[in-house]
């Protein structure tokens, strides 16, 4: 753990996946600074009459150390009885709610019934669940944005998409429906107001660029709030040498058109949300795709990014805090 917390704050927008393991690792490395996780709510939807928030969840999950890493997303020390008797009765049994998952997911719904934000259900969750500190779980926005993905087998919701379908159906667009009626969540907006938030650092993810990071910066205002507000912006590649470590990246840039590469995704990213963005940060395994206009411009840095166990995990967020986030 680094030795002294600067007291700027630190934003970081994240899905799930790579963008929950980095919000774990630098709510450990920042003990005592303010670190505020916005997360998609584009893949949340209504199942079993519940609202599943999975990218909310499974930073949830990482930054209490409840995750299960061997899959990835759920909680550690899953049971499945729950869902077994669901689909006994004839119920669906595509999408796998654990026993201790859908308690969270009962609880949120007793909360929204009770007239509670989604914010603040979220921060009432995660504190149950052992957050301590400076660190704030927020959605990205208290409005409904749903990720839909047109196919070649028709329109359908990601979850669909993502789960039922796994990711088989070739993909033709993806549409982020109610988006342009949402705004930055009120709880995000107004903790900006606070002195230590005045200026800050923001970092984007290594998540899925257009299934969690667009969701979250295409709300209208989001991306010029952050660059109002940041004193520099990192956003951290989650292509490492061609290829997506975990989720269907690789394959929906590749059928989108975009290179499937480092440097693809930053031209992605520039030109969707161009001066956004101040330093790239790509992995050790695509220095070598750097050309050498990129190379003079300096605005690309390299480490390694591979966060699979929490050692190097922990090793990549104090790199970031040091080397891209620390004063000049």
């Amino acid at each position: 753990m680094i030795s002294s917390v600067s007291p700027r704050g630190v934003v970081l927008l994240s899905g799930g996946g790579g963008g929950a393991r980095l919000a774990a690792a630098l709510h450990q490395q920042r003990s005592g600074g303010s670190l505020a996780i916005l997360t998609n709510t584009g893949d949340d939807f209504v199942h079993l009459g519940l609202t599943i928030c999975p990218d909310t969840d499974s930073v949830i999950y990482a930054v209490t150390e409840q995750l299960d890493r061997e899959r990835g997303w759920g909680r550690s020390g899953e049971s499945w009885n729950v869902l077994s008797e669901i689909k006994q009765m004839g119920g669906p049994g595509w999408f796998q709610l654990g026993d201790r998952d859908l308690a969270l997911h009962l609880r949120r719904a007793a909360l929204l019934a009770e007239g509670k934000s989604m914010s603040d259900v979220t921060a009432a969750v995660a504190a149950r669940l052992g957050l301590t500190g400076q660190t704030s779980i927020i959605p990205a926005s208290e409005q409904a944005i749903r990720t839909r993905v047109l196919t070649d087998q028709g329109e359908m919701a990601f979850q669909e998409y993502f789960v039922a379908r796994r990711c088989e159906p070739r993909l033709l667009d993806v549409r982020y429906h109610g988006i342009e009626r949402a705004l930055p969540n009120p709880a995000f907006t107004e903790l900006l107001k606070q002195p230590v938030w005045q200026e800050c650092d923001v970092i984007v993810g290594p998540s899925n660029p257009l299934l969690s990071v667009a969701p979250i910066l295409d709300i209208p205002g989001m991306a010029s709030l952050l660059r109002q507000r940041a004193r520099r912006v990192v956003a951290v590649s989650p292509i490492v040498g061609g290829r997506a470590l975990k989720g269907p990246a690789a394959k929906i840039m590749n059928e989108l058109a975009m290179s499937v590469s480092a440097q693809g995704w930053t031209q992605w990213f520039d030109q969707r949300y161009p001066g956004l963005v101040d330093t790239w940060v790509w992995d050790k395994e695509d220095q070598s795709a750097l050309s050498e206009a990129e190379a003079s411009a300096g605005r690309v840095r390299f480490t390694n990014t591979v966060m699979s166990q929490p050692e190097p995990a922990a090793a990549f967020a104090n790199w970031l805090i040091e080397e891209c986030l620390g004063d000049d």
